[in-house]
């Protein structure tokens, strides 16, 4: 590990405290510095976004099998994360209902600091992509959902494939995915300097009694709560109900949490992870070396959380009235989200990000969130693979040590 990338948290911290710093001073050659960096950064995450869900899904999916020896059990595990996802949506909706970082008060001088005039939103609206009509336009209309729809159609048409032929493609995917990670990689050293110029921006707002402090607070706020009600409240009752010890589960996989947290990948976690629930916890090593990969790739609960909270904080940011039938839309889109998301850092980031841009919203406010994401990403890795253990336990309940290919 480089230098750069072992000690990128604090260089993150210095850069936002020297932002602030620059954004106390009027010079106007920092404001337009600023301005073009933060402009630079947005396009980047637009530019990555899209095909980091794709290349993530079809990857994953090829990696499975073939279709016949994986649907039975794939469907368990699929259902189960659904479960377990919607549930974590439902719960960061509730909390941000109750916390409210965006009071109405502040609807209307939220909207002006953006400099949106009366938005148009439809959550509803997104259902209608679901199949593209043209999968390169796909991609130029950030059409989110009829890429991951098009992305799992394709992918399990690959499974169905010969064996040659699905190893080509996979590796095919698997390599265009790699290619790109390694480009998120390259830009995630320049992110003190991103940072800098929006917490530099973000002064600014801030002088001008355009936007509060307040609000980016409360959002962090219920954010972080979301995640802790889901893995301290409602994974305990899901795994009580099948019978299984949350506790002597928690203990088991402390180490897989803890690198969780410190590393922010639940992908570079799932090594130790195996390790903790076959060594520790006595799973099967057949099932749990497929259930737990699967999951990885699938199952993300602080995603769903974190884009569902992050749709809302923004969007009633520009002063836009939600429905009922708006936030079951919303919901919808934050687990289907959280199934296209990568399982690397800042992957929820790329994904809320690419929602809000085909939902015609502003991603001023993304550059905002950036210096706490760092917190946010640390807390929900660690749900999302306290998450994935407890569907690999509730699958060892349901299956014991049956054998993967006989169980289907």
């Amino acid at each position: 590990m480089s230098i750069l990338a072992r000690y990128r948290g604090l260089l993150i911290l210095i850069g936002a405290l020297l932002g602030v710093m620059a954004g106390l001073h009027e010079n106007a050659l920092w404001q337009e510095s600023a301005t073009v960096i933060s402009e630079l950064f947005v396009n980047f995450l637009k530019l990555v976004s899209l095909p980091v869900i794709f290349l993530s899904i079809m990857s994953s999916l090829g990696n499975l099998g073939t279709f016949s020896s994986v649907k039975k059990m794939a469907g368990r595990v699929v259902f189960y994360t659904v479960l377990t996802t919607t549930l974590a949506a439902l719960v960061a909706l509730f909390v941000f209902m109750v916390v409210k970082p965006v009071p109405d008060l502040t609807k209307a001088t939220l909207a002006k600091a953006c400099e949106i005039t009366a938005p148009t939103f439809r959550p509803l609206d997104c259902f209608k992509q679901f199949v593209p009509s043209n999968i390169f336009q796909a991609f130029l209309d950030n059409n989110v959902i009829g890429i991951v729809v098009l992305s799992f159609a394709l992918g399990f048409a690959m499974l169905s494939l010969e064996e040659k032929q699905r190893v080509t493609l996979h590796q095919f995917f698997a390599a265009l995915f790699a290619a790109l990670l390694k480009m998120v990689e390259a830009v995630l050293y320049i992110m003190p300097l991103a940072v800098w110029a929006f917490a530099v921006l973000f002064v600014k707002e801030w002088q001008k009694d355009e936007f509060g402090l307040e609000q980016i607070g409360l959002y962090v706020l219920c954010i972080l709560l979301a995640n802790f009600i889901q893995g301290l409240v409602i994974l305990p009752i899901f795994a009580k109900l099948k019978g299984l010890s949350p506790l002597r589960l928690f203990r088991g996989v402390t180490p897989a949490l803890t690198l969780a947290f410190l590393s922010k990948s639940s992908s570079a976690t799932l090594p130790t992870t195996l390790r903790c629930v076959q060594e520790r916890l006595g799973f099967s090593k057949k099932l749990s070396s497929f259930t737990l990969p699967l999951c990885t790739t699938i199952n993300m609960n602080g995603c769903a959380a974190f884009i569902l909270g992050t749709l809302l904080f923004v969007i009633q940011s520009q002063g836009v009235s939600l429905s009922a039938l708006d936030l079951v839309g919303m919901t919808v889109l934050a687990v289907i989200g959280a199934f296209g998301n990568a399982a690397v850092p800042m992957g929820c980031f790329f994904v809320a990000s690419a929602f809000l841009a085909v939902l015609g919203m502003p991603l001023h406010l993304m550059g905002l969130i950036l210096p706490a994401y760092a917190l946010i990403d640390m807390v929900e890795t660690a749900l999302n693979v306290w998450s994935d253990v407890c569907v690999a336990a509730v699958m060892q309940k349901d299956y014991g040590d049956i054998d993967v290919e006989v169980a289907v």
